[in-house]
């Protein structure tokens, strides 16, 4: 299945696509005229498990809740195995009847192959559509934050140029960090070592870890929920300035854990909104079920929040 709005329009203007690992409202995506690609997911069943992997479309066959609550209870690992070459082929073919330029902006091209499927399928259209792939070296609302702002200059007919040279300045100016309380996910990653995973989960550690380039990097090490919340809140002091800030969690309803992270950012940013937002499979097969961040867009703003 295929997320996009059904647009009208001249050649000329720049068409936006993007993969579903981007948290955009729907009506945004309807209203700009998004194109959204969903993930294809292999769900493999816990080590020992004799029951059959499960594949399926991101937010299509399974909502982001569905798989969270399946990977807590059943411990299954997602994969992403997709969206192949082919099935952009098929999209930048079908966006050619509109447009003869697309910018293609995707998920960290460090932590899947869907940049690279994307640039494949893009080398097909050579001397017939102008196809820029970018890696937003982010994903959730750090991607969608860059893609809901690429779509606003192509609706106000910025060129092509100017979006690819201003999505190149955003990328900087985004931010995630995050903690979790599985290690063995971590470890399929190949993010720490199997030694790790089992000293860290006898110790009850829960990693700090960043997006930064693109890959997630452990940072430290803390032993407690209320240091951790405070690593979180910690990382918000440090900007003079934030556009935009959201909560990451594996549950859509407050916790425990986000009260408290909530009252701590009201104290650092007063009158700055803190969504809580779901993180998708791309990042949940990365941190498992039960993690939690924040993501930040410093923006270019020049005044102070603190």
């Amino acid at each position: 299945m295929l997320i996009t709005a059904n647009l009208g329009g001249s050649v000329s203007r720049v068409y936006i696509v993007t993969d579903s690992a981007a948290t955009i409202e729907p009506a945004v995506v309807e209203r700009l005229g998004i194109t959204i690609v969903p993930l294809t997911v292999r769900a493999d069943p816990a080590d020992g498990s004799t029951e059959p992997a499960e594949v399926y479309q991101d937010g299509v066959d399974l909502s982001h809740e569905e798989l969270l609550l399946r990977m807590a209870r059943d411990r299954v690992h997602p994969k992403i195995i997709g969206p192949t070459a082919e099935q952009f082929r098929r999209i930048y073919g079908r966006l050619t009847r509109r447009t003869d330029q697309i910018i293609s902006l995707h998920s960290s091209a460090s932590l899947s192959l869907v940049h690279r499927e994307a640039q494949i399928a893009a080398r097909e259209f050579l001397g017939r559509c102008d196809i820029v792939v970018m890696d937003s070296e982010t994903l959730s609302l750090g991607l969608g934050i860059l893609v809901q702002e690429a779509a606003q200059l192509a609706h106000e007919s910025v060129p092509l140029g100017e979006i690819v040279r201003q999505m190149r300045g955003m990328i900087r100016c985004i931010y995630i960090v995050l903690i979790t309380d599985t290690l063995d996910y971590l470890e399929h990653s190949r993010l720490i070592s199997p030694a790790q995973a089992i000293l860290g989960t006898m110790l009850g550690i829960k990693p700090f870890l960043a997006i930064e380039e693109g890959e997630i990097i452990p940072m430290e090490k803390v032993r407690h929920h209320d240091r951790a919340i405070d690593k979180l809140a910690e990382f918000a002091s440090e900007f003079s300035y934030i556009e935009q800030m959201a909560i990451l969690q594996s549950t859509p309803y407050p916790t425990e854990e986000t009260r408290m992270l909530r009252e701590r950012l009201e104290l650092i940013a007063p009158g700055q909104e803190f969504p809580i937002l779901l993180y998708g499979p791309l990042l949940a097969s990365h941190i498992g079920p039960d993690g939690m961040g924040l993501v930040v867009y410093e923006g270019t703003g020049k005044e102070t929040l603190l």
